[in-house]
């Protein structure tokens, strides 16, 4: 990743750099995690499972991912 085409933010406290134009979806991918089993943050707000397609993430946002664990 060139460092002109990456930006600046924050995931569960610690700063990271990611491509630019990613959205949402594609940002917790590139973690490893499936979209599918986490609950996404950004900027004190939920971002609805339905729109983290659709939302980009832009510089200096902060994010908490919390991971589903299935137990009984």
């Amino acid at each position: 990743m060139d460092v002109d085409e990456s930006i600046a933010i924050r995931i569960n406290g610690e700063e990271r750099r990611l491509a630019a134009g990613m959205t949402v979806d594609e940002m917790v991918e590139s973690l490893g995690l499936d979209p599918a089993k986490v609950a996404v943050e950004r900027n004190r707000e939920i971002v609805p499972r339905s729109l983290r397609d659709e939302v980009r993430v832009e510089t200096g946002d902060s994010f908490e991912i919390v991971h589903f664990v299935g137990g009984g």
